[in-house]
Formats: structure tokens, sequence, C-alpha cells
């Protein structure tokens, strides 16, 4: 599955709900399916150094681990949050499609307000 044709306007409302839940904390946005990927956003004050290859290929594992907890008596998988000295990197999948935001220190909620708003914006632009 390739980038969608709409990925600027996907990019937008990903921002957008994502600085909606997050605020100055966010720090990125990464949209990613099993065969390609893109970086909608950078916030300004980052440099654009980071080896996102390496990140999109882990966080494609998610494909994987849905159906592998699927059916599990934990429920549906919903988010994956690791943590990190200085920040962290939120996955969110639904289907084939996915995203990562990496962010500042924030408090539980803020997880799983950008879990929704993300799963939303991927769900309502389903390709």
């Amino acid at each position: 599955m390739s980038m969608p044709e709409n990925i600027e306007e996907l990019a937008s409302e990903l921002v957008s709900v994502c600085r909606t839940a997050i605020g100055d904390e966010l720090r990125s946005i990464t949209y990613f399916t099993a065969d390609d990927y893109e970086q909608l956003y950078l916030r300004d004050d980052l440099k654009q150094d980071a080896d996102l290859d390496r990140f999109v290929a882990n966080e494609r594992l998610g494909f994987t681990s849905q159906q592998t907890y699927g059916g599990s008596e934990l429920g549906d998988y919903g988010f994956t949050i690791r943590v990190f000295e200085h920040g962290y990197v939120t996955r969110v999948i639904a289907g084939e499609r996915g995203v990562f935001v990496t962010t500042d220190p924030l408090n539980m909620n803020g997880f799983h307000e950008v879990e929704t708003a993300v799963r939303s914006v991927l769900e309502e632009t389903d390709t």
C-alpha cells in the first residue's frame, strides 16, 4: 500500500488533531504503511536528522502485533507507548495504516487523547 493521494489533507487533519490533543509537547508525526512512510510534521525547534527508516521498521511490527493479540482476553489492541528518557513514541494502527507520534513527556490522559484523535482520522479517511 502506497501513500494515499490525499496525503496533504491527511497530514493537515493529523497535525490538527494531535496539536489539539497534545499541544506544544508534540514533536513529530509519521504516517506509515507496510510499504512506505512519510513524516508529516516535525516541530520547528528539532533537527531533521532522526533515522526514520529504523523507527518505521520497528513500528511496522505493530501490524503483526495486532494479529498476535487479537481475540485475547485483554480485548482489542488500542495503541502502543514507548517511553524514553526525554519523551515518548505513541503508535496507533488502524487496518493497514499506522501513525507514530513523538512527544515530550505527557501525562497518561494525553496518550489516550492522541490515540482517539489519530484513530478517528485514519478510520474516516480509509482508502
